[in-house]
């Protein structure tokens, strides 16, 4: 299974200065209660933890849960003082794992 992520990052930021970072990222999440068209139950499959890290350093996480919509979208506040790396991972049910890694440019 491919998964999409669509991530957004200003492009340079200013060092020192608060920007908006956003991610999504394409998964179901399928909370478990729901029945298929047969009466079975649906397992569970939800993306429970999504991480971001700058140059390796936790800068934000989230543990969602089976209220969190489809295609969960996050939205935070962070601050760079130079150019760096980030690395975004969200990890779930059923071994689900995506990572993405994006430069940050810093002027």
């Amino acid at each position: 299974m491919v998964t999409r992520a669509v991530i957004t990052l200003p492009n340079p930021v200013k060092a020192g200065k608060v920007f908006e970072v956003r991610a999504t990222v394409a998964h179901a999440m399928e909370t478990g209660y729901r029945t298929s068209d047969d009466g079975t139950r649906l397992p569970r499959d939800l993306v429970r933890r999504f991480e971001c890290r700058l140059d390796g350093e936790l800068v934000f996480a989230a543990d969602l849960y089976a209220a969190i919509s489809a295609n969960p979208y996050l939205a935070f506040w962070m601050r760079a003082g130079q150019s760096c790396e980030l690395t975004f991972s969200w990890r779930g049910d059923n071994g689900f794992e995506h990572r993405e890694t994006r430069a940050l440019t810093v002027a």
